[in-house]
């Protein structure tokens, strides 16, 4: 069996690395110089709407799937037919557009915030009027880690927002003042077998995620969170892994936004789950038995932004994950796992390895 993988980022990466380990050989697609999961098979080092390449990834694999969502829908049409291409391009289409995401969530009723579409210069008066301010403008499409989002906090910031984001389709999101983030990933074979990972509570800082904690201990949201995911796994005859990203407010989620492929904030799965979500996903595209999602006991993952410290690689007391990138501000370079008997030890040892290595000054609270 050989899985055709569109990307070879570190997502590819640990991809191939659970490829290894299941006995499956993986060839990926990416123009990308030396890419991380360069190390785990072979790469096509083309763009990934090479018509020639996709052609070429389709003949020598007996499925494809890929690890970002923002690879072109019409280039997964190009092979849909033939070889089979998982998560299914519809789930792609709808991830990619910020207000089809929107629809969809209450097309299922998921409760999300409130939002408008935004087309010209009256649709951002309309919607501060509507939606109230402080508001969020973000671009519908290929925005990613905090990228391409204005928030407008008072009327002057209107014709700051449009001037800076307003040469391409937008939606107006209202503000929510959120308690706390938290993400919930789940998987679902071609069979519709399904498992659901204990929900992650997640930090952020300029839109890009620094830590995760799992499990969160709220059943009543854990639950809501489980069924939320499996309406978008059997709505969307989903197959892999989604994670769906919710904002927690006075005890209750509001739905953010989903991603069709595996998670940032699942990388604690690695170590802290039964099965990673890695290895899920790889089970659910061949349409394998898929292995338990439970916990193994308190995991917590830090992003490594930036750079890894030399801190980072004398840690005895946690898992360092290199994704070997070339360091650059911004630039999510690797990641570092806990698992501890309680949530306690986990949220301490968090917390230390956040000031000693990332020289983070608030550690995260306890997970409740």
């Amino acid at each position: 069996m050989r899985i055709g993988i569109i990307g070879a980022g570190q997502l590819g990466q640990m991809l191939g690395h659970a490829a290894h380990d299941l006995g499956v050989e993986c060839r990926f697609l990416d123009p990308s110089v030396s890419p991380p999961a360069a190390e785990c098979g072979d790469v096509i080092q083309r763009p990934f709407d090479d018509a020639d390449a996709l052609a070429e990834l389709a003949a020598t694999c007996d499925v494809i799937t890929y690890e970002f969502e923002n690879v072109p829908v019409a280039a997964l049409q190009q092979i849909a037919g033939k070889v089979p291409v998982f998560p299914p391009a519809a789930a792609l289409r709808s991830a990619q557009d910020r207000l089809d995401e929107k629809r969809l969530f209450d097309e299922l009723d998921i409760p999300l915030a409130g939002y408008r579409a935004i087309d010209n210069r009256e649709d951002l008066e309309a919607a501060a009027a509507s939606l109230g301010l402080p508001m969020v403008i973000k671009s519908r499409r290929f925005g990613y880690d905090g990228k391409g989002q204005f928030v407008v906090l008072e009327p002057d910031d209107i014709d700051k927002a449009w001037n800076s984001l307003g040469v391409q389709p937008l939606i107006a999101e209202q503000w929510v003042p959120f308690d706390f983030e938290v993400s919930c990933i789940g998987v679902r074979n071609a069979d519709g077998d399904v498992r659901i990972y204990p929900l992650s509570r997640n930090e952020h800082d300029d839109g890009i995620l620094r830590v995760s904690r799992a499990p969160v201990d709220a059943p009543e949201l854990s639950n809501s969170a489980a069924d939320y995911v499996r309406q978008l796994l059997e709505h969307l005859d989903y197959v892999g892994v989604l994670a769906l990203e919710m904002f927690v407010k006075d005890g209750c989620l509001l739905a953010n936004e989903f991603a069709p492929r595996v998670h940032n904030s699942g990388h604690w799965t690695i170590e802290g789950a039964a099965t990673s979500q890695f290895e899920n996903h790889l089970r659910a595209v061949m349409n394998l038995p898929l292995g338990s999602s439970a916990s193994r006991g308190h995991a917590g993952m830090i992003n490594l932004i930036g750079n890894i410290p030399d801190a980072a690689r004398a840690l005895t007391s946690a898992y360092l994950h290199d994704y070997g990138k070339t360091p650059r501000p911004g630039r999510k370079l690797g990641h570092i796992t806990v698992v501890s008997d309680s949530a306690e030890d986990r949220d301490a040892l968090v917390s230390k390895i956040a000031e000693s290595v990332t020289q983070s000054t608030s550690g995260p609270e306890t997970v409740t």
